[in-house]
């Protein structure tokens, strides 16, 4: 941990610089494979139901609960626990990305596709596990004052590197090849590591261990470490409220954001054309994202929860109106930034409640197990989004999309009600 930093009235400003450079990078492969690459996918021909499938491919995203608590306990040799496995895994990340631009994507998303679906999972897998670190070493190294702002500058930075990938790698691919641009993508993977490289973390031998972990023989019971993260998350007062929310809340997202490029493509936009409309939107998404947390502080919980969730429900529900016909590219833009925006606001404060519900002692993989949840939702619904399109069409693909985010509201309502009526019961 840094010295001085929970007496800090400001967050170190080395703090800011590696967690900035740790989310940022985390944001650079998540928008590759969810902006770029059903652009791409579309570009080269591949149809849309595969396309959807691709969120099926995230199963490790779906799974990283099972492996978080060791993430937490295993020092990787001397590099430390979590900045070890951060190292490890964002150098792994770096050097598959490198072997993607040895391949043409003809080649590649023709004859290859299957290898290519397997290197994804290979990605997924290093991403995945990069983020439990991550998560965790934000936990540890944020006192609870400063939390909030290390969940904007997560969203935030997570969104910039999202930004990156997701549509200016479309307009490198264009102007550069595709080779130069993934070299160029791995090798910002690597500088950013500097920070986490130069970061020295206290030693996984002066972490404190429960004593309900150490089997008879005095080592760490690797079942019962599992059991202790998880057993007490689910045992606390009200949890099913939550969870209902935790599945509900972003399933209009789910549903409908991964048909987005396809839709754009199919009414005849360009590879640059889509890009340049994510690339503002992502912009959108991202002030929205730094703005939210403001309101969020004035509103409080309970009604940015629902003011964000039915702004997220209309934003997505928009596209509906660009499937019925030609719109005016003025008005598919304000659609994508309005739609950005309200996600980005509806993530902030959806996190921000995931963080409520964390025991002390338990951070990482509390944290880790909600966004197993979340991914769930993510890959399930998504993988029928590109058969619904192929079936029904876009139009009433996003107007279920709106209705579902609109219906989401309703767990909402009786979580906090749920919370209320206990924070009652409690003061009698």
């Amino acid at each position: 941990m840094l010295p001085n930093e929970s007496r800090s009235r400001t967050l170190p400003a080395f703090t800011v610089v590696l967690l900035s450079s740790l989310y940022f990078s985390q944001g650079l492969p998540s928008g590759f494979l969810a902006h770029a690459l059903p652009a791409l996918l579309r570009e080269y021909g591949v149809a849309v139901e595969y396309i959807g499938a691709l969120k099926l491919l995230a199963l490790p995203w779906f799974l990283k609960f099972l492996w978080a608590p060791f993430v937490d306990r295993t020092e990787v040799g001397r590099l430390g626990d979590h900045r070890g496995w951060i190292l490890l895994m964002q150098t792994t990340l770096a050097l598959l990305l490198l072997v993607l631009s040895f391949f043409s994507p003809d080649t590649l998303f023709g004859s290859l596709i299957i290898l290519f679906f397997v290197m994804v999972v290979m990605i997924n897998t290093t991403a995945a596990t990069q983020d439990i670190a991550t998560d965790g070493l934000a936990v540890k190294i944020l006192p609870e004052k400063w939390r909030g702002l290390g969940n904007s500058i997560q969203v935030s930075g997570f969104k910039m590197g999202m930004i990156l990938s997701g549509s200016l790698l479309l307009v490198s691919i264009d102007k550069l090849g595709w080779s130069l641009s993934f070299q160029l993508l791995a090798g910002s993977l690597l500088l950013l590591l500097i920070p986490a490289y130069l970061f020295k973390e206290r030693a996984a031998s002066e972490q404190p261990v429960s004593s309900n972990v150490i089997s008879s023989s005095g080592s760490i019971d690797d079942k019962t470490v599992w059991v202790e993260a998880y057993k007490g998350f689910f045992s606390q007062q009200g949890i099913l409220y939550w969870l209902v929310v935790l599945f509900t809340y972003k399933i209009a997202d789910s549903l409908g954001s991964g048909m987005i490029k396809p839709l754009l493509i199919d009414s005849g936009y360009s590879l640059t054309d889509v890009a340049e409309l994510t690339f503002w939107a992502s912009i959108g998404g991202l002030v929205a994202a730094i703005a939210a947390g403001f309101i969020y502080y004035r509103l409080g919980a309970k009604w940015s929860l629902l003011l964000f969730g039915l702004l997220q429900a209309m934003g997505i529900g928009a596209y509906a109106l660009l499937a019925v016909g030609e719109l005016e590219r003025s008005s598919v833009m304000a659609i994508a930034l309005f739609e950005q925006a309200a996600d980005g606001m509806s993530t902030v404060a959806l996190f921000a409640l995931m963080m409520a519900q964390c025991r002390k002692g338990h951070e990482g993989s509390d944290y880790t197990v909600q966004a197993c949840i979340q991914v769930v939702l993510s890959g399930v619904v998504g993988a029928l989004s590109g058969f619904i399109a192929k079936l029904a069409g876009y139009q009433s693909l996003y107007i279920v999309a709106g209705l579902l985010g609109v219906l989401a509201l309703i767990p909402v309502y009786y979580y906090f009600s749920n919370l209320e009526q206990r924070a009652n019961t409690h003061d009698e």
